[in-house]
């Protein structure tokens, strides 16, 4: 397969799954028109539930895809969709009295979650900052500054670093830390700082104060001092304060995603005394879950407790896999990471990507059958199309770049 996809065929069917099987998914299935911003679930089955809470991470998701689109394709639909995304942020899931962002809110625009879950935040400013980057909003600009603020003010940890997981309304001590059901409720996480790093890095992009550009050094360092495990390559994934790891587990989807956004940080940052550090941490990264994650098929399996490989294959790990190992290939040169996006895309095309129903499949089994059932619906809180569309934005922009370059 991988002979025969050229880049040019790679971009034709990457852009027909962007504006067709994923925008044209979210603009036509998903728009709560009877009470606002988007609908809070759709079924596997394809069923809408428009009376499903509102998740704060959905709404963030929404806004940057679509302004990420626009940035691409200039569609007034998709600014418009980012905007409706945005007013939907701005007047119901926005804590009037202690600033910040309700985790879950009811169709009424009641509170059903109060508590400041960071991810939640610092995704809003990964929100935000794309939206400045295509509209200039100053008032957007503003309002990431001041949830940048106060993360730092209240999330941040100044005797060990980095962030704690959840903060209650008021931004004082809760002892309700984990993120879903499926996370230990632990201090800190990988995932929680991924993506700060990843809102800061966009932040940075249209803002330059020195005091962001300070954190988001630091939070480079971070993960390569505490949260990569120097032995193995991969991430640790939860933590005490201290940054001691409470579990052995690995995320490949995680790890090949971390490669890439670490990568971007540092790019973005632009501190050349770090560029070889994150260059080489990046490429061992990559090879780890190359080696270690990838079935013979191209799809990246789930996780790794130390003793029973999850060899389902959830949508997201697919899409980070093939922005992974591409940037891997521009890193280093070496041909068995283009492969191995290539065959990333030949996994999702096939097996992955709903044909039929449009969106991409939560899961599919080792064998590529989806998986259809009640906890795993095809909008959610969680399954949003942020990491499909910005796979097919990263993966068109980096082939455009290395044909400039040839």
């Amino acid at each position: 397969m991988t002979q025969q996809l050229t880049s040019e065929r790679w971009r034709e069917e990457l852009t027909a799954e962007l504006k067709d099987n994923i925008l044209g998914y979210w603009l036509k299935n998903t728009v709560d028109e009877k009470y606002f911003g988007y609908i809070g679930e759709v079924a596997s089955s394809g069923e809408k539930r428009p009376e499903a809470d509102k998740g704060l991470v959905l709404h963030a998701r929404i806004m940057w895809t679509f302004a990420s689109a626009y940035r691409l394709y200039k569609d007034d639909a998709y600014l418009a969709a980012s905007k409706r995304a945005y007013e939907a942020l701005k007047t119901h899931f926005r804590d009037p009295e202690h600033g910040g962002l309700y985790w879950l809110i009811d169709v009424k625009g009641g509170a059903v979650s109060d508590k400041k879950q960071v991810y939640g935040q610092a995704f809003v400013i990964y929100a935000l900052s794309e939206y400045v980057r295509v509209t200039g909003d100053q008032e957007a600009l503003a309002w990431a500054e001041e949830i940048y603020r106060l993360l730092e003010k209240h999330a941040y940890d100044p005797v060990h670093l980095g962030y704690v997981e959840a903060l209650a309304r008021d931004w004082t001590e809760t002892d309700e830390l984990s993120l879903s059901g499926k996370d230990l409720n632990e201090r800190k996480s990988m995932n929680t700082h991924l993506h700060v790093l990843e809102a800061y890095t966009n932040l940075y992009r249209v803002w330059k104060p020195e005091g962001l550009k300070a954190k988001l050094k630091e939070l480079i360092e971070v993960h390569l001092d505490k949260i990569i495990d120097a032995d193995t390559d991969h991430f640790l994934l939860f933590f005490d304060d201290e940054w001691a790891s409470k579990v052995p587990h690995v995320s490949y989807g995680h790890d090949i995603e971390g490669s890439w956004l670490l990568w971007e940080a540092a790019e973005v940052l632009g501190d050349e005394s770090l560029l070889p550090r994150v260059k080489e941490a990046a490429v061992r990264m990559a090879k780890a879950t190359l080696e270690q994650g990838v079935d013979e098929d191209g799809g990246l399996f789930n996780e790794y407790d130390g003793h029973h490989l999850d060899d389902s294959k959830d949508w997201w790990p697919q899409a980070e896999a093939m922005v992974g190992f591409l940037n891997a290939y521009q890193l280093s040169g070496e041909e068995k990471y283009l492969d191995a996006a290539k065959n990333s895309w030949d996994f999702i095309s096939k097996f992955v990507s709903d044909r039929e129903g449009g969106e991409w499949h939560w899961q599919v089994t080792r064998a590529g059958e989806p998986v259809v059932n009640a906890h795993q619906p095809k909008v959610g809180q969680w399954k949003c199309p942020y990491h499909n569309s910005r796979a097919c934005i990263e993966v068109l922009e980096r082939l455009e770049h290395l044909k400039s370059e040839a």
